[in-house]
């Protein structure tokens, strides 16, 4: 029966929605009642958009693209109840939020059974100890194609005091990024039978094309620009015409302060940066061009001072073409402000992490290839398939024949043959380890891991031995969630796997994510403790062969194979 055929079912079904959410509210007023809640409701609707001249369906939230900006204060609980009224299945994921022991609300498909059409599910994300910048986009499918996306903006709390100037006259959010005039259905069509996308069409920023965004501002102020490369596969060059940058904060880390007069964001990174309103009168260019592309496609926005009546005048600028030195000194340039506090008022300094210990050392190397005569791309030649159970169910449930830990090496094979599997690797919680990406492609990457930051120590061109530690920064590496890898290159970070779940890392080149360029990384202690995991939440969507299953007590970490 469908559940909308009959009046009776319609108003069980939101008898019981209104029910499981109430409950999980009441859970987690019980468990976070000293922190603050905010609760947002959030319509998903498809939209008529024309960004660059051609009309297409977008993902709309609430009526607009992009979607409305997230502000919140450090520590405070979001509750955003997400209603679909999309003809699909839907899912909305938090781009750098860490959510401590809760990757109930992480918002993969490897978590979160899809919000099905019509029916509503209520995220909690409890943003403690972040101050910083992210932001929010639709995961399943092909959805980040057609917008649904928005900034983050986590504020700090009274007592805790910003290195930098605080009272800015303006906080701006910046979402730049690759756009199609294809409809995303369309694009995931193409990707479904085997097929590369052709080149971008544009850029977007702030969803609008080609000087169709303005943002105005007083002469003699500082403003704080909190930029996000939300798009589908292109690194980005931003730049402000006659203005340098002061880069202040990249993924929730302070760093020192350097001055830039352009800045590359490569897919899924957030920067800020202040910029002082110290020019003539007049208005300027604002310019965003792709990197380390045959063809670089370039837009721009307007930075328009109050009371100019000049416009902004000569060629649009942009940032340097190829390059790759000069985007590789840039980056290693990027330190994190050892002297500043973070999300709390201890400085970000007393994590000595060059001190510790590693005790395990994960490699991975991304390929492309064909199986079966299909377009696939793989982590050391594993190319991720979804099973029909989002995989934090079935290890929750216990539910065997879904996946299989160790189904991906933490080695490249040193093979060509791309193998399909729903890819699990198995890590301890609280261990201290060593990821190395390595790119033998001719083609940039990046990649995110989500619930963790990671202390990007290292990257350089050529390949990636032993002897490469040598030059590894071991004293204020910038910790952040989202790393580029420049071509016939490698990228070495550490990270404290200190938030227990099933996470996914995975490339942000979309197309290739969703080819298979992805993995989880179930990290694992024995026990049930909630100090160290969130239970299941009431409000848990259940889907594949989660749907019938009861808990059951959960395996023993050396039982996990068995999985």
């Amino acid at each position: 029966m469908s559940l909308t055929s009959s009046g009776h079912v319609a108003r069980r079904t939101s008898f019981c929605c209104f029910f499981f959410t109430s409950l999980a509210l009441l859970c987690v007023f019980v468990t976070n009642a000293e922190d603050p809640y905010k609760f947002l409701t959030w319509r998903i609707t498809s939209g008529t958009i024309s960004p660059l001249g051609v009309r297409q369906q977008a993902i709309l939230i609430n009526g607009i693209f992009p979607g409305p900006d997230i502000i919140c204060n450090t520590n405070d609980n979001l509750m955003i109840n997400v209603i679909n009224n999309l003809p699909e299945p839907f899912l909305m994921s938090w781009n750098g939020i860490q959510q401590r022991g809760n990757s109930w609300q992480d918002g993969v498909y490897g978590t979160n059974c899809p919000i099905l059409p019509g029916m509503n599910f209520t995220y909690h994300l409890h943003v403690k100890d972040q101050i910083g910048s992210f932001f929010y986009f639709p995961s399943l499918g092909f959805h980040k194609a057609a917008g649904g996306f928005g900034g983050i903006r986590i504020l700090r709390r009274p007592n805790i005091p910003l290195p930098f100037l605080d009272s800015t006259a303006g906080d701006i959010t910046v979402l730049i990024g690759d756009w199609y005039n294809y409809n995303h259905a369309h694009l995931k069509d193409m990707l479904d039978h085997g097929r590369r996308l052709p080149p971008p069409d544009g850029i977007l920023i702030n969803g609008r094309g080609p000087r169709g965004t303005t943002f105005t501002v007083s002469q003699g102020q500082t403003y704080r620009f909190r930029i996000s490369n939300v798009g589908l596969q292109s690194s980005l060059n931003f730049m402000i015409q006659g203005h340098t940058m002061k880069l202040v904060e990249v993924e929730g880390t302070h760093t020192q302060q350097t001055m830039y007069t352009s800045l590359d964001v490569h897919v899924g990174q957030s920067y800020s940066v202040l910029v002082n309103t110290d020019q003539p009168l007049k208005d300027y260019y604002i310019a965003v061009s792709t990197r380390f592309t045959k063809r670089i496609l370039t837009s721009s926005a307007i930075l328009h001072y109050f009371c100019s009546s000049h416009p902004a005048s000569g060629p649009v600028p942009h940032g340097p073409r190829g390059q790759l030195d000069w985007s590789l000194n840039q980056a290693l340039s990027i330190r994190t402000n050892l002297t500043a506090n973070g999300p709390r008022p201890n400085p970000q300094g007393s994590y000595h992490y060059g001190q510790i210990s590693v005790t395990r050392t994960i490699r991975l190397a991304n390929s492309a290839g064909l199986i079966t005569g299909m377009q696939r791309y793989a982590i050391n030649s594993i190319s991720f398939v979804p099973s029909d159970t989002p995989l934090k169910l079935a290890d929750y449930l216990n539910i065997s024949g879904v996946f299989h830990v160790g189904s991906i090496p933490d080695q490249p094979t040193g093979s060509s043959a791309m193998q399909l599997q729903t890819s699990v690797m198995g890590a301890e919680h609280k261990s201290f380890v060593e990821i190395v990406f390595e790119n033998s492609e001719n083609y940039i990457q990046s990649w995110h891991l989500d619930g963790h930051n990671f202390f990007l120590v290292g990257m350089d061109k050529g390949g990636w031995t032993v002897a490469s530690r040598k030059q590894y920064n071991l004293e204020d590496a910038v910790s952040r969630c989202t790393t580029q890898v420049y071509p016939k290159s490698w990228t070495a970070v550490y990270v404290g796997l200190d938030n227990r779940g099933m996470w996914n890392l995975r490339s942000q080149n979309w197309p290739r994510q969703y080819l298979g360029q992805q993995f989880y990384l179930r990290v694992y202690a024995p026990g049930s403790s909630p100090r160290d995991e969130n239970p299941m939440p009431p409000n848990a969507i259940r889907c594949g062969k989660a749907s019938l299953a009861r808990c059951k007590a959960p395996l023993k970490f050396e039982d996990h194979h068995r999985r």
